[in-house]
């Protein structure tokens, strides 16, 4: 990815001043489903890298490890969207930070 990132280079003037106002925000439903689809993927994973469900012990570990699939990201989230509603400016509900 880094190799097609560096062939790529940056969008056409995108750090030119001049252009600095067109470069606004993507579709934000097209964000907020990638961000669920991330996080669906998460679940396969993250609780999936315990390895096996053969016993309590395990069970318990991939369960742990989903709740807290589903916490973190939900509190950050949160978190991120009222710092910047009420702290950092412009002091907006930013829906692109939440998924970020």
């Amino acid at each position: 990815a880094i190799i097609g990132a560096v062939i790529v280079g940056p969008r056409k003037d995108r750090y030119d001043p001049q252009f600095e106002d067109q470069f606004l925000a993507h579709s934000v439903p097209f964000c907020v489903l990638g961000t669920f689809f991330l996080w669906f993927g998460w679940y396969g994973f993250n609780p999936g890298s315990t390895g096996t469900l053969h016993d309590i012990k395990t069970a318990n570990t991939a369960a742990l490890v989903a709740v807290n699939t589903t916490l973190s990201p939900c509190i950050s989230g949160i978190v991120v969207f009222y710092l910047r509603a009420r702290i950092l400016p412009p002091k907006r509900l930013d829906v692109g930070a939440f998924c970020n």
